[in-house]
């Protein structure tokens, strides 16, 4: 986001902010978890539509659109790219903050100003 003190001339990070959204993601993550559960779940439940032919075919298909080429690979999928983000986000805040920190360190002990 554009720095309010300086508008035209960069961006400012706000960690706290970066970490409010690595929570968030948490428990998106959570409950994405919860999903892919409920997912496998219903596509190993053969569904009772009877013994006929026709009900068996539609159970199969119903169990297959369940599976993991139909509902339940989607939410995994989902989940997989939400996890792999908050780990980008999280390794990237760590890295930013302990960078962050040695730079002021360095700025203190050269006698010079922190920000």
């Amino acid at each position: 986001m554009p720095s309010p003190a300086t508008p035209q001339h960069g961006y400012q990070v706000a960690p706290h902010e970066l970490t409010a959204q690595l929570a968030t993601l948490s428990e998106l993550g959570d409950q994405t978890n919860g999903l892919v559960a409920s997912a496998n779940r219903l596509a190993d439940h053969l569904p009772k539509l009877g013994t006929a032919p026709p009900a068996m075919h539609l159970a199969m298909r119903l169990r297959e659109a369940a599976g993991q080429s139909g509902l339940a690979g989607e939410v995994g999928a989902a989940n997989t790219e939400l996890n792999d983000f908050h780990r980008t986000l999280k390794t990237t805040l760590d890295n930013y903050l302990e960078r962050e920190a040695h730079i002021a360190h360095t700025f203190r002990t050269m006698g010079g100003a922190t920000t």
